[in-house]
């Protein structure tokens, strides 16, 4: 049974108000599950000589030690991610639990029997529905949900659809891939909470862009939700038929980063196939919190912010460098910490993702909740290997500011990054080469000179090459039909 969510109560709490819930379930949650039933966390207390009791407010997190996913990687383990499970036992509920506790857990045995009493425990700390880490920066990591997780999850996903003012009687087509990773089951729990329909279609390797685009024209949906470059690309071939699809009014992007003139572009796109006044909203999650978070309607061209869930987790920014926490509305490292979950649990988690403006606690000057908000202007800087930073002609490279530049210009339909050395030699210079599918006629030689200078001016550095390419040939080089994530960063260089 699914308990009643008090986010309109908690939606309403002053800044004082809500930092004295999460210190209160902060405490609560240290003492009464994660250092009690946590092989990893009881250790790392135990090793560093922290009383769990001395953390009481989100202040005392800076005297823990930061975990992070290299945590969860043991090459002479391989389960080593079961120590982060919470694990509790007879032995270890009856050290830490309050005598009330206990009290209540053998009133049940004696009215209802041992075996009563374990399925009750079952119920909360028994692992039942697993997801991955997408694997690009290290090898996929499994975090386990008990059914109490999986109730957040039903949580998380509601409030993000009651922050679209998304209603239970609408029509909703979900584009996100069919995979064991968060953005998928976010969506399916998250609706079948809210009692709307959802058709989750598992995107293009699902039933292909035509499946999608017909699934879309008989179900009529007032919600397109899925991944940014996918959802655009379906939307893009079915106006390219002359379809019609005035019936969409919202779209909902995750799983990648979205920006102001892509949000503007996608919408112009609908524009086109006769939809009016349609939002684009944008949202962030990762996998090691089991829930997403979202932003509340607004223009187009800004954002809100990305609401958070003051009565779930702790958010700090701090320094990557000096790991010192970071004040208000200032730039820098997200790191993480559960207040209320079961399963694979983890405090003070550095997320590898630098956010450039930070939380603020003001409230929302949109829909005038009161929660912290995060800043959506968030670079993935975790993610090395997959390319989103790296070397360049000497130059460190965000090619976030890559992906902002050439997704911001009208002209170009779709592009493509790739890194080589010249003639293949790992001594030899690199070259860089943008290849890109033209929104309509162009003079390429003026187009050409206008992404070698943007790009010059955004990240330093001006490609060897800009080269055109058809439509086609560039959506099978990115894999946007075949793969759960497209291929903008193609490294060639020898390893």
């Amino acid at each position: 049974m699914i308990n009643m969510d008090p986010w309109n109560t908690i939606a309403r709490l002053s800044r004082h108000e809500l930092q004295a819930l999460q210190n209160r379930k902060l405490r609560h949650f240290i003492n009464r599950h994660l250092y009690p039933f946590s092989p990893y966390y009881r250790n790392l207390f135990d090793e560093n000589k922290i009383n769990p009791g001395h953390i009481r407010a989100a202040a005392d997190l800076k005297h823990l030690p930061f975990t992070s996913k290299a945590d969860f990687i043991d090459g002479q383990n391989p389960s080593k991610f079961i120590d982060f499970v919470l694990q509790p036992n007879a032995e270890k509920i009856r050290r830490h639990w309050p005598v009330g506790k206990l009290l209540q857990l053998k009133a049940l045995s004696v009215l209802h029997g041992n075996p009563f009493v374990e399925e009750f425990l079952g119920q909360e700390y028994r692992p039942a529905f697993i997801t991955f880490t997408t694997g690009t920066t290290n090898k996929p990591i499994s975090y386990l949900y008990t059914k109490y997780d999986i109730n957040n999850l039903y949580v998380s996903g509601a409030r993000m659809l009651r922050l679209f003012d998304i209603k239970s009687s609408e029509h909703i087509v979900s584009l996100f891939p069919f995979a064991p990773h968060l953005a998928f089951w976010q969506v399916v729990f998250g609706g079948l909470h809210a009692g709307a329909l959802i058709l989750s279609t598992g995107g293009g390797k699902g039933v292909g862009t035509e499946g999608n685009i017909a699934a879309i024209l008989k179900m009529r949906p007032s919600v397109i939700l899925g991944v940014p470059s996918y959802v655009y690309h379906v939307l893009r071939e079915a106006q390219s038929r002359g379809e019609r699809m005035e019936f969409v009014k919202k779209v909902v992007l995750g799983a990648a980063a979205v920006t102001a003139p892509f949000k503007m572009k996608l919408a112009e796109l609908l524009t086109s196939m006769g939809a009016r006044d349609v939002a684009v909203f944008g949202t962030y999650g990762f996998t090691e919190a089991r829930c997403a978070w979202a932003e509340c309607p607004t223009s187009n061209d800004t954002t809100s912010g990305y609401h958070l869930y003051p009565d779930k987790e702790i958010f700090e920014i701090i320094d990557p460098e000096t790991g010192d926490v970071k004040k208000e509305g200032e730039d820098g490292e997200l790191v993480y910490t559960s207040i209320d979950s079961r399963g694979s649990s983890v405090i003070r988690f550095r997320t590898g993702d630098f956010v450039k403006g930070g939380i603020t606690w003001d409230p929302c000057p949109h829909c005038k909740r009161q929660v912290p908000r995060l800043s959506s202007h968030i670079t993935r800087i975790s993610n090395l290997q997959g390319m989103q930073i790296s070397k360049i002609k000497g130059c460190l490279v965000n090619f976030n500011n890559f992906a902002m530049t050439l997704s911001g210009l009208s002209e170009i339909e779709e592009w493509q990054i790739e890194i080589a050395k010249k003639d293949n030699d790992p001594f030899e210079v690199d070259e860089l080469t943008v290849s890109v599918s033209p929104h309509g006629p162009v003079n390429e030689t003026e187009l050409a000179a206008t992404i070698k200078k943007k790009l010059l001016l955004a990240t330093e550095v001006s490609p060897n090459e800009v080269r055109f390419i058809p439509l086609p040939e560039m959506i099978r080089r990115l894999e946007l039909e075949t793969s759960n994530k497209e291929k903008r960063i193609v490294d060639k260089r020898p390893t």
